[in-house]
């Protein structure tokens, strides 16, 4: 993953010059977004990766019942581990 001033370094080394072509901003937000995807899809990776190191995961049941009660507002008391 990059943090966000490197994905600006290298966003601004793309060799675009703005001021005399229109489609410069497209190219740097095309660029942004591939950016923001390619760091999603490594921390998705990470976590699957960690799943499957640990065994560990939550029961749907679980997950559930925790949503359902975090949409209504109330307050978890005790929370489990998710």
């Amino acid at each position: 993953m990059c943090g966000d001033n490197e994905r600006r370094m290298r966003i601004s080394a793309v060799p675009v010059n703005i001021g005399r072509n229109g489609k410069g901003e497209l190219v740097i937000k095309s660029r942004e977004q591939d950016e923001k995807r390619s760091d999603f899809e490594a921390e998705a990776e990470a976590r699957y990766a960690r799943i499957i190191a640990s065994g560990e995961t939550v029961l749907w049941d679980d997950m559930r019942n925790y949503l359902k009660a975090k949409i209504a507002g109330k307050a978890l008391l005790a929370q489990q581990k998710l």
